[in-house]
């Protein structure tokens, strides 16, 4: 169907934007701390598509998409750098509120130190695959300027959020690559994959949602006036 991409984008984020009305998260409150860092962070993000696309490293089919496109990139894959990231930060807010207990601080060092040592083997190893080569940088520098140089003391909740992601992640991806509405050229990247989902795409889905939320934790502290999530 032409129009399944589209539907993906709206099932993915219909149903967060309707539950941001809950009377207790109240996360529509927040709306206006998360378009600054969907804009910003979308907008590098779609550069680095727009380069992927034109490189091979991935193509769509055109039977699943409507055929708009700018910049050789579909209408829909341009809306998922807002869909995706909206219903992930929704997640995250609703975990804040209700979920009290924290990834102790020892876990958070390790997971850092892990995810930094394994992005700096696999740049130094497979370099030469550009999927591989720019999903891990971005993510290693990210946590180098997040963890030693901003010293966050969010990621105890960030990747509580990070793993309960995963699980609309795996729908979704998992339709996209099955299908396949999106198709990877496996010279760029590991070619590992968890069922049809390249093994790159985890790193990808953290790197994007660290930024988000980055942005949106920076915005929400700077209005003194916020009395949303604590």
């Amino acid at each position: 169907m032409k129009y399944s991409y589209l539907l993906i984008n709206f099932l993915s984020v219909i149903f967060p934007i309707l539950l941001s009305f809950d009377g207790r998260v109240r996360f529509y409150k927040s709306w206006k701390y998360i378009w600054p860092g969907l804009l910003i962070t979308g907008l590098l993000f779609l550069v680095w598509d727009i380069f992927f696309t034109v490189k091979g490293v991935w193509s769509f089919n055109p039977n699943y998409i409507l055929g708009i496109t700018l910049f050789n990139l579909p209408l829909e894959e341009i809306l998922f750098f807002l869909t995706i990231p909206f219903s992930c930060i929704f997640i995250y807010a609703c975990l804040n509120y209700y979920v009290k207990w924290q990834i102790p601080n020892r876990i958070i060092r390790i997971i850092n130190n892990f995810l930094i040592a394994v992005s700096v083997a696999i740049l130094l190893f497979f370099y030469n695959r550009l999927y591989t080569l720019i999903n891990f940088g971005t993510l290693l520098l990210l946590l180098l300027f997040l963890v030693y140089v901003l010293k966050v003391k969010w990621l105890n909740r960030f990747y509580l959020a990070y793993f309960v992601s995963l699980i609309p992640f795996y729908i979704v991806n998992g339709i996209l690559t099955s299908i396949p509405i999106v198709s990877y050229n496996n010279t760029e990247n590991l070619a590992v994959r968890l069922g049809t989902i390249p093994v790159e795409d985890h790193f990808y889905l953290m790197s994007l949602l660290l930024m988000n939320i980055a942005f949106f934790e920076y915005y929400r502290k700077r209005d003194a006036s916020f009395i949303g999530i604590k």
